[in-house]
């Protein structure tokens, strides 16, 4: 089976773009789209949460996923590599229109998941990387990180960085290293995740990718 995927991250963006590409593309190769998967959802959220989570589960050795982009799969690197790692595993071909891109069971395409496994680690380090310089201009500029008196507190710093925490914690980053970061324990963190839903939510689903991870 062949399917097309298509995703946008909200209403006001259009599918039918996508689908011509991904028609020109089977039309090329003369392969007809024998079923068509679309959904209005960030890319941000874990394949499990969307459409394509199921998607994956149903296919089958020998099937075809086509999408425009890399993109169209996740917004980070490390949720990007785990998609391709299962389509791989199961032994689907995927291929994206705009770059190009080939994964199926050639020796190309191990060379370049290897490449993208890469960058994946580097994205990671990238951002654990700003974080700490983030923090650093923060001392420069004399901003206490830690706790003192008043209403600046080490939660108060977590919640500045929430957004931070999450991509941090979508990019794998484990928590030893997002507190040493940030110069708090690891009490603080369970604390300040419980009380906000997205950092919990993050933070499962990093879980559940390293207990899958480990099973392999």
């Amino acid at each position: 089976m062949i399917i097309g995927y298509l995703r946008v991250s909200t209403g006001k963006q259009h599918l039918a773009n996508q689908k011509e590409e991904i028609l020109r593309f089977a039309a090329g190769r003369d392969i007809t789209i024998d079923k068509w998967v679309t959904e209005i959802v960030s890319g941000k959220k874990n394949e499990k949460e969307r459409k394509l989570g199921a998607l994956l589960k149903k296919m089958k050795a020998g099937d075809t996923l086509i999408v425009t982009e890399i993109s169209r799969l996740s917004r980070t690197m490390t949720d990007i590599m785990g998609i391709m790692g299962k389509c791989l595993k199961k032994e689907i071909k995927l291929y994206t229109t705009k770059e190009g891109y080939s994964f199926d069971d050639s020796i190309n395409s191990k060379v370049l998941c290897f490449a993208f496994g890469l960058v994946a680690e580097i994205e990671r380090n990238l951002i654990s990387m700003r974080t700490k310089e983030a923090l650093a201009l923060r001392r420069l500029n004399g901003i206490t990180l830690g706790r003192k008196k008043g209403s600046y507190t080490k939660r108060k710093i977590l919640q500045e960085h929430r957004e931070e925490i999450i991509r941090m914690l979508d990019n794998d980053i484990s928590v030893n290293v997002i507190c040493r970061d940030f110069g708090i324990s690891r009490e603080t963190f369970n604390n300040f995740r419980k009380a906000d839903r997205e950092v919990n939510t993050a933070l499962a689903m990093k879980n559940a990718r390293t207990l899958r991870q480990q099973r392999t």
